[in-house]
């Protein structure tokens, strides 16, 4: 797929007719990146409407060896150029089915509340390609409420481990917790046990090492409920024990 057809398709995914006012908390999201530590993790202020990246980490340069203001200067079709070819046409069919989710399944209210996973491969400064983690939460809207002006984290993990493209959409409850609304792996399926996205959360908060009990309380449901989710999770995947899972799910966090 050449680069144009890209710009064209991914256009309007998140095409637009009205211009975008920022958040005045990106300001301050900036300037707390002074303060951050170095990591394998950097972010950026994306510009979905006019293709452009706002703002860019300090850690970008240490995460992919690039230099920021090069990337800002280029933008985002400089930045697919990077994305590994066989993952190209896999990574807009995920955004794609993303945006059609949000704007047919999450109401206009709730979507300030959302926040969006996806990964693909990206060639880095020495030519090798690694795999890329993004989080994106949208921060501020069109006037179809289309988001359009977002932070993006971006985790960098090693080319040595194989990943399925996968998009995952969440939404904020009232415990302050996220619950996953939306799941679908692009690749092929490493999880093609049907588990549920109610399954997924608790997956995702016995790696974070909560008990049944508490994560009954982040979710809203009852402890009995937990444990039954719990005891299908293992069915499902064939294993013994949640020591067991969590084991495999912090070696491949595209599961959750």
């Amino acid at each position: 797929m050449k680069y144009h057809d890209i710009k064209e398709i991914y256009k309007s995914i998140f095409k637009s007719y009205s211009k975008p006012s920022l958040e005045t908390h990106i300001k301050k999201i900036i300037e707390l990146d002074k303060f951050l530590p170095y990591s394998s993790t950097y972010f950026c202020i994306t510009n979905t409407q006019e293709l452009k990246f706002e703002y860019i980490s300090k850690n970008f340069n240490a995460c992919l060896g690039f230099d920021a203001e090069d990337l800002k200067a280029k933008g985002m079709k400089y930045f697919w150029s990077l994305i590994h070819p066989e993952d190209i046409e896999v990574w807009l069919a995920a955004l794609n089915h993303l945006m059609e989710f949000t704007l047919s399944e999450i109401s206009e209210k709730d979507r300030a509340c959302s926040n969006y996973t996806w990964n693909y491969r990206l060639k880095n400064a020495q030519g090798n390609y690694v795999n890329i983690i993004q989080n994106t939460t949208p921060l501020a809207f069109d006037a179809s409420m289309k988001p359009i002006i977002g932070l993006a984290h971006y985790t960098v993990l090693s080319d040595n481990i194989k990943m399925p493209v996968t998009a995952t959409a969440k939404l904020l409850n009232k415990q302050n917790e996220y619950e996953t609304i939306y799941y679908n792996n692009f690749s092929q399926k490493l999880l093609q046990s049907g588990i549920s996205n109610r399954e997924r959360d608790v997956i995702r908060l016995l790696v974070l090492n909560y008990s049944s009990k508490e994560i009954s309380n982040l979710l809203n449901i009852s402890s009995h409920t937990v444990d039954t989710h719990r005891r299908n999770i293992l069915k499902k995947l064939k294993i013994s024990s949640t020591g067991e899972l969590i084991g495999m799910l912090k070696l491949n966090k595209t599961l959750i």
